[in-house]
């Protein structure tokens, strides 16, 4: 007998930056929620060589992705053996909704398991490189719901992942429409370096501002589950870091399709809106499942193109799931 693990996560929404100056020696510092849906699931087990194999929905780019996570991670703890992986599912790619970071931890923990190396996903995420300007996916997979990370120490000598300072149970009833453009991938990778490379100095001011909205708005009013207030302080910070990223993606959001979308959804009232990460993914989230549904209903009449789509989903309370199995071999 040996054992099989499955792992199954969850893609989480980036709601923004509040501190990008950094003059208190952190800078980023961000809030962001773990989603229900869409999800990455895979199954590993111990092997002779790696193999990596998927399901016809899941793109080739995903394999060759986990592919090279896995080898990274066994030759960083140096097992001779490795593991053979098969993708069932996976979150859209630079689409805004931290599908990398999933994937990392993902293969990461798997391994971890069927080798009984002892890591945690922090360590997991600083040996795949992860995390290091946002802590929300590495929490969102530890423990889901809306969590708020303190941003990454500039006098660290190494990229640790920042460190989460508040996570709270997201109301299940609050349904989140995401709002996809499949022909604009958002900025990813090297692009993504050089943009906060290039972009000028971000006020203190500003930065304080976005700060005071977070801890006297955004977290008293998920507490007390009101929408209005919680929406308010989401809308602050989409307004100021989508101006300054401006100059990189074009606009407030990446894609003009959503942008449109959106546009729309704050003329019919919505309260709480906007890009996730770099995006292109657009999200909204409404007091419940009906509202979603009648807003959605609305938006299809007006915009027709194929290159949008829709999602109607919750968030996630919890971290990944894990499924272990004894298999005969």
């Amino acid at each position: 007998m040996t054992a099989s693990i499955e792992v199954s996560t969850s893609a989480r929404l980036h709601m923004g930056f509040f501190d990008l100056h950094g003059g208190l020696g952190r800078k980023f510092g961000s809030i962001g929620l773990s989603l229900a849906e869409p999800n990455l699931v895979l199954s590993a087990k111990p092997s002779k060589v790696l193999n990596v194999s998927g399901t016809d929905s899941v793109p080739e780019s995903v394999i060759l992705r986990v592919t090279a996570v896995a080898q990274q991670i066994l030759n960083a703890m140096g097992i001779a053996e490795a593991v053979e992986v098969n993708v069932s599912q996976s979150v859209p790619e630079h689409s805004g909704l931290g599908s990398g970071t999933q994937m990392a931890l993902a293969t990461g923990a798997a391994i971890n398991y069927l080798y009984q190396l002892n890591l945690s996903t922090v360590q997991i995420a600083t040996m795949t490189g992860r995390g290091r300007r946002s802590g929300v996916g590495i929490s969102a997979f530890d423990y889901g719901g809306l969590l708020i990370d303190g941003g990454r120490a500039l006098s660290a000598t190494h990229s640790t992942p920042p460190p989460m300072l508040a996570r709270y149970d997201f109301p299940e009833e609050w349904a989140i429409l995401l709002v996809f453009d499949t022909t604009e991938p958002g900025i990813h990778g090297e692009q993504e370096r050089a943009a906060f490379n290039e972009l000028p100095a971000f006020s203190e001011s500003l930065a304080a501002h976005l700060c005071r909205h977070v801890l006297m708005q955004a977290m008293p009013a998920l507490v007390e589950r009101d929408l209005s207030a919680f929406g308010h302080s989401i809308q602050v910070l989409q307004q100021h870091v989508g101006d300054y990223f401006l100059p990189v993606q074009g606009g407030r959001y990446a894609s003009h399709l959503v942008s449109a979308v959106l546009e729309r959804l704050e003329a019919m009232g919505a309260q709480c809106f906007g890009q996730s990460s770099w995006g292109p993914t657009g999200f909204a989230i409404f007091a419940n499942r009906h509202e979603a549904d009648m807003h959605l209903q609305q938006l299809k009449l007006s915009f027709t193109d194929h290159a949008l789509s829709w999602k109607i989903c919750s968030a996630c309370n919890h971290g990944a799931k894990f499924n272990k199995f004894d298999i005969t071999v």
